[in-house]
């Protein structure tokens, strides 16, 4: 009998498991698991992401959108913060300029 192939979530948390450092397949294993309705497993890899690696910015963004949805808003403005001044410091207007508008819809 052939094995079922694997899930994109699978094959995420295989690439996080060889590799627990590599920050763009610990995002995508994030993302996935917030996309799959997984927010719990979501905020800790993004936490863990960040922990590690707190210049990559794009996780900033998301991590305080997922907690912004999930009424979570005191940490969302405290990581959509930290995001704007990790934009500011890489350059990044673009991605500093997405959070500073979330960071005004988590404070509502």
């Amino acid at each position: 009998m052939t094995p079922l192939p694997k899930t994109r979530r699978e094959i995420l948390e295989g690439f996080v498991a060889a590799n627990p450092s590599d920050a763009f397949a610990r995002y995508g294993l994030a993302m996935e698991c917030a996309s799959a309705g997984d927010t719990g497993a979501a905020v800790e890899h993004y936490a863990h992401l960040l922990a590690a690696h707190p210049e990559y910015v794009p996780a900033y963004y998301q991590y305080g959108t997922l907690l912004t949805r999930l009424g979570r808003k005191d940490e969302a403005r405290k990581i959509l913060s930290d995001g704007v001044a990790a934009a500011r410091k890489a350059g990044n207007t673009h991605a500093q300029s997405e959070m500073e508008i979330a960071l005004a819809e988590a404070a509502q």
